[in-house]
């Protein structure tokens, strides 16, 4: 990729050399707990600003503040909020997935490995779910596309150079065919190399992760601004090498010691894919005043295979697959069908239809929101393992559907969500019911004003399909767990003195019949109920030129053999802003990340789930990065040493059991916004 390094090196210099304009430096993303967006209300797109685009007296036209975007979520709540192109330079710097989400994710240690929350989170929708998220993050996330209204052609290049070859490209272009009619897509790649297990980086085999991603959107309104259309074709083809973790150094008493990236991997020849088409439909239409009807469409479909050509090698046969007695095998043995290879392939496919009645009514200063809604789905999960060549033609030795019955794979879904906004225009209280007729229901309600943000979330969701059934050659089981339950209170201040921002809040958990899984790897319901107690504070400081920003969670889990979280969590991050030959604007900083020693969940590629372990406690190290950020024009850039104090204390840490955590790389990333 080095001649795509090249070229837009020699683009950013020619085109900033051309047009150079001042700016500031701003905070757009800010840092955990202050995600401050730039947005403005009710803009139509139109004005003029920035240096995109020139006519013949050299008059600017085109920029920042003549392309804008949307969200779904903000049509979908009658919001009309344009947002601005972020040309801030706080965050430019956290280019891989980890870092964007504010180290509350963790991957094993490179990008584009499997990817977990830190903390426990609360089933998001209810009914039957896949169970298939270790990769969900490296796709394009459905609420989070972006609808552009531009007065001009819009391209984005994002390329970053991680170091150790890591590799992020980004490709984003937008236009407007007419004033009321949008069209786009974003191209994203992402690729990594093995740390470990490998001779040679040259090596074709030392590719680790190889993903790309892909979206096209388009968006509609009529004359009369009555009807409206959004839709996108989201598309995830994710390859992965997966090694299992790094075969660790043991004593002759066969304690585990030291750290070694010369290490062995323990699957030897093993893969996972996770590959994803998913469309999308919304359109409104406004019938009176306070009265609007809608229709949301999804169709998906997923493949999720993994297989393993090296089961006879003693590294993964003897010790990586737990040995168990699974219910439809008389025998406790690693391998049910074929001692030589494993593969997997799992399809599931999704048609949702949701069409409900919403509106907003003005009641002097304060409005009323409404949404009443039926959502029917109709979904199957088919698995197929372990190939075998009859005549000529491939088939599976063992296929299963889930679930079984026709019926069982339509649901039905009666919804209410109720909003009043006060007179204030600060605040809002919302209140919603959504119940799967027969089983799951789920119930919030949540009150944001300037000083405080209070909730409460009570949801009771089927078990995911996987954790229900699933067989291969390795691992097989069939249950039928109960409801999970979820009771969520939270709540959250927002206190500020001058130039010092402060948020304590609290989130307080109890769950009854939640699942995990367990040493064995091995879905496990717990009949009891537990809670979870999280305390936490954000808080930032700007003094001049200088910025500083924190948070942190102090966690404490009834049942923390069964639900693991490290007990404290940090980020740090102080920045200090120059500005050099009136044209150049630098922010330079360092970065501080924590969490306390405990044992993480571990990985089994074959169900790309994460499980319990008790053999090495990971983590308990302090990891620091320094960056520094420049602007020129729209044109972002950035440099990065991550793990800088690596042997400084010790030589690595562990982000997991046998997964060791990326030493120092030094990372280069461009950012360039074109308007014309």
């Amino acid at each position: 990729m080095s001649w795509v390094f090249l070229y837009l090196l020699i683009a950013v210099y020619s085109h900033t050399h051309a047009q150079i304009t001042g700016g500031r430096i701003g905070n757009g993303n800010g840092f955990p707990g202050f995600t401050g967006t730039q947005s403005q209300t009710g803009v139509s797109g139109s004005g003029s600003g920035g240096r995109g685009g020139i006519d013949d007296s050299t008059k600017v036209i085109y920029g920042p503040k003549t392309t804008r975007y949307f969200l779904e979520t903000d049509i979908f709540n009658n919001r009309k909020t344009l947002y601005l192109i972020d040309t801030s330079l706080a965050g430019h710097h956290q280019y891989n997935f980890v870092n964007r989400n504010q180290n509350l994710y963790q991957d094993l240690g490179n990008l584009g490995t499997a990817m977990r929350p830190v903390f426990y989170e609360e089933p998001q929708q209810i009914g039957a779910q896949n169970g298939f998220y270790a990769y969900a993050p490296y796709a394009f996330q459905t609420m989070q596309v972006k609808y552009y209204d531009t007065k001009s052609p819009f391209t984005r290049m994002y390329f970053v150079l991680g170091g150790r070859n890591q590799n992020v490209l980004n490709f984003d272009f937008s236009q407007n065919i007419n004033p009321r009619w949008n069209a786009g897509f974003q191209v994203q790649r992402v690729t990594s190399r093995k740390q470990f297990g490998v001779n040679q980086t040259v090596d074709p085999s030392s590719f680790l992760a190889q993903g790309w991603a892909f979206i096209g959107q388009t968006s509609y309104r009529s004359k009369n601004d009555k009807y409206t259309l959004l839709a996108h074709f989201n598309h995830l083809n994710h390859e992965i090498e997966e090694q299992g973790g790094v075969l660790p150094l043991r004593s002759s008493g066969g304690e585990l010691l030291g750290y070694t990236f010369d290490g062995a991997a323990k699957l030897k020849s093993a893969k996972g894919f996770d590959r994803r088409n998913m469309w999308h439909i919304y359109q409104q239409y406004i019938m009176a005043p306070g009265f609007q009807v809608y229709h949301r469409l999804d169709y998906q479909r997923h493949i999720n295979t993994f297989y393993d050509t090296a089961l006879a090698s003693d590294s993964t046969l003897t010790s990586y697959y737990p040995a168990v007695v699974p219910a439809l095998f008389p025998a406790a043995r690693r391998a049910q069908l074929d001692s030589a290879t494993t593969h997997q392939d799992i399809f599931y496919r999704l048609l949702e239809n949701n069409f409900g009645l919403k509106g907003i009514y003005q009641v002097g200063k304060s409005a009323f929101n409404y949404r009443a809604y039926m959502r029917h789905r109709i979904y199957s999960q088919t698995g197929e393992y372990n190939r075998l060549a009859v005549k000529g033609d491939s088939v599976f030795t063992g296929t299963y559907r889930n679930p079984t019955r026709l019926i069982d794979r339509n649901e039905l879904f009666l919804g209410l969500w109720l909003g009043y906004y006060f007179p204030d225009s600060l605040s809002r209280l919302t209140v919603e019911g959504e119940y799967l007729i027969g089983r799951d229901i789920r119930l919030e309600g949540q009150l944001e004003t300037k000083l405080f943000t209070a909730g409460y979330r009570s949801v009771f969701a089927s078990p995911t399909l996987l954790q229900q059934r699933f067989e291969s050659n390795n691992l097989t089981w069939s249950n039928n767990f109960g409801l999970r339950g979820t009771q969520h209170a939270y709540g959250k201040l927002n206190l500020a003195y001058r130039k010092i921002r402060f948020q304590p809040g609290l989130d307080y958990y109890l769950l009854n019949n939640y699942i995990y899984f367990d040493e064995n790897a091995l879905p496990r319901q717990l009949s009891s109920a537990f809670s979870i107690l999280r305390a936490g504070v954000g808080a930032q400081v700007s003094v001049g030129k200088f910025q500083a920003s924190t948070q942190g969670y102090y966690t404490l889990v009834s049942r923390n053999d069964i639900l693991r979280a490290p007990k404290l969590f940090v980020n740090l991050r102080a920045s200090y802003d120059l500005l050099f030959a009136k044209v150049l604007y630098i922010q330079t900083g360092v970065e501080l990340h924590y969490k306390s020693g405990y044992f993480a969940d571990t990985y089994m590629p074959l169900t790309q789930q994460f499980y319990l372990q008790n053999k090495r406690r990971v983590e308990g190290y302090v990891l620091a990065d320094v960056f520094a950020n420049f602007r020129i024009n729209r044109t972002r850039l950035f440099v990065k040493m991550s793990h800088v104090n690596q042997d400084l204390l010790q030589p690595a840490y562990f982000v997991g059991a046998d997964y060791l955590g990326m030493r120092r790389t030094f990372a280069f990333g461009v950012d360039w916004y074109l308007f014309d």
